[in-house]
């Protein structure tokens, strides 16, 4: 790292913004947490979409100035160089591969569904809507569960940031309407990460 992380924008919710507090707390990287309340309209502000266009979180800071947005390039850039990170490049590229994997069939999915229980009034959804999340969750779900009944982990052999990225919003599949019960290999999963000793919680922050 040419520069070390400082402050990281998020909202205390968001299952992307706990991946990167995961993964700064495991690499044993101080920061200091700022809280961009998306209710009330923070993430609209000129001081935060100077440093996230989309005016989205989560932003990490870095302490030179750089403001690094999207959260699977934050946790790529923190996993670069350490143990979350395989050398081998094609456990590499499976890194990716699982990390578009989660922006598309779980961010978009048991994220935004775990959101709108919590917050429906944000925007108007119909049943079919619902019926149609919680089709492509499931089927998204029965992939990372023929992954995890032959591995441990969802790239190669170890923990890494694979497992991180995917994490932050499974967990939480059933505050979205999901029965995670119909997938055994997953819970497994998902309690392999929770005992790792250097974990910690979604309701944990700054």
């Amino acid at each position: 790292m040419h520069s070390h992380p400082k402050t990281l924008f998020d909202f205390p919710f968001s299952g992307n913004g706990y991946k990167i507090r995961l993964a700064l707390t495991q690499l044993g990287l101080p920061f200091q947490y700022r809280v961009i309340d998306l209710l009330a309209g923070d993430q609209q502000t000129p001081e935060f979409m100077a440093l996230a266009p989309m005016g989205q979180v989560p932003v990490l800071q870095l302490e030179d100035g750089t403001a690094l947005w999207e959260s699977n390039a934050i946790l790529f850039w923190l996993a670069d160089g350490t143990f979350l990170m395989p050398e081998n490049r094609l456990d590499r590229a499976r890194i990716v591969q699982w990390m578009n994997f989660e922006q598309s069939n779980i961010d978009k999915v048991l994220g935004r569904t775990r959101f709108l229980k919590r917050y429906p009034h944000v925007m108007e959804t119909q049943q079919r809507d619902w019926d149609g999340w919680h089709m492509t969750g499931n089927r998204a779900l029965g992939v990372m569960e023929g992954r995890l009944r032959e591995h441990n982990w969802m790239v190669g052999d170890a923990y890494s940031a694979a497992d991180i990225c995917l994490y932050g919003y499974v967990h939480t599949a059933n505050e979205g309407g999901f029965d995670l019960s119909r997938y055994p290999a997953v819970c497994t999963w998902l309690d392999r990460v929770q005992r790792r000793p250097d974990h910690i919680a979604i309701t944990a922050h700054g």
